[in-house]
């Protein structure tokens, strides 16, 4: 006896087709991460009435970066590893530290930090800043007072006489400095920039925090037509040009204070031809990257029909 065959096989072996090939799809296209610097800092007050900040930054990729932006609100050096043109390590391998130290005249000083990495991949070239500000933590530690060295000889003490009628003299109460206006929390940290140069395009987004305002950003290419991209508070916006060889691309905003031109580059795992060798509008991707993920694609395409050709010519069949 042979049972009628379900409408449902028909859908099942379809389906598990084109989940096949999508599947396939995603495994050779995967999306591009999120590049950025991880700051953070701490200031405490010194016994001498000085700001002590100390600042972190760490790495959100797995690649080392370099530090091409380091911009503080503190009028001091750095000391430590945190500098331009420093190493960032990659996640999981260690941070760039800093610390400075000021004694500011206002009551109220903003206490911000903004760095900025440059990631160098293969396929793209990332670059990207972040603005931070410092977190209260109270009173500095006192540092340890080093002890006399043992091997001093300590003279013999004079013997004093002994007064006849000694009168006691008030204590004097030990003097105390005045404890100095801790810093109040700073402003609200300044929207995000980030700047990809890929195969075929140069993009710039803006990251806008809720609690900021409104960013009008106005980018002027040397060729092709100016671009704005306005970004609200809480959204993220972002502008892409094509790439052409010698695009350069300058930005401009109300309080943007680095307004120097941007040059597209070209990552090193570009097809020939890719990113407008000839001063023309990048083409779209080809070679041995897309062949790959059409012939990729194609077979698990092709296993998903032939699945579904064997479960189409299946028969049961009962015998008595």
């Amino acid at each position: 006896m042979n049972p009628p065959k379900s409408p449902f096989r028909r859908v099942a072996a379809i389906a598990a087709g084109a989940l096949i090939g999508l599947a396939g799809i995603g495994a050779f296209a995967s999306p591009a991460s999120a590049h950025h610097p991880e700051p953070s800092g701490t200031y405490c007050l010194t016994s001498d009435g000085q700001v002590k900040v100390t600042w972190t930054v760490g790495n959100s990729e797995n690649i080392d970066a370099k530090i091409t932006k380091l911009k503080s609100t503190v009028p001091a050096d750095f000391t430590g590893g945190l500098a331009m043109d420093a190493t960032l390590p990659a996640k999981g391998q260690g941070f760039l530290t800093g610390t400075q130290a000021h004694r500011f005249d206002e009551k109220r000083p903003t206490i911000e930090l903004t760095v900025e990495a440059r990631w160098v991949r293969s396929d793209r070239i990332v670059t990207e800043e972040r603005t931070v500000a410092a977190e209260p933590a109270g009173t500095c530690a006192a540092e340890p007072t080093p002890s006399p060295s043992s091997s001093t000889p300590t003279p013999p003490a004079t013997p004093t006489p002994t007064p006849t009628a000694a009168s006691p003299s008030p204590s004097q109460p030990a003097t105390q400095s005045p404890t100095p206006t801790p810093p109040a929390t700073p402003a609200p940290a300044e929207p995000v920039g980030s700047v990809e140069s890929t195969c075929d395009k140069l993009t710039f987004t803006i990251e806008n925090p809720a609690d900021g305002e409104t960013v009008t950003l106005t980018l002027t290419p040397n060729k092709g037509e100016v671009k704005t991209l306005v970004v609200k508070p809480g959204e993220t916006g972002s502008v892409s040009f094509d790439a052409t060889k010698g695009l350069v691309v300058t930005p401009a905003a109300e309080g943007l204070d680095d307004t120097a031109p941007i040059a597209w580059e070209q990552p090193a795992d570009c097809a020939p031809g890719q990113g407008g060798g000839k001063d023309e509008p990048a083409l779209p991707l080809t070679g041995a990257a897309t062949g790959g993920i059409i012939a990729g694609a194609a077979v698990l395409l092709a296993a998903g029909v032939a699945l579904f050709m064997v479960a189409r010519r299946r028969r049961v069949r009962f015998t008595v």
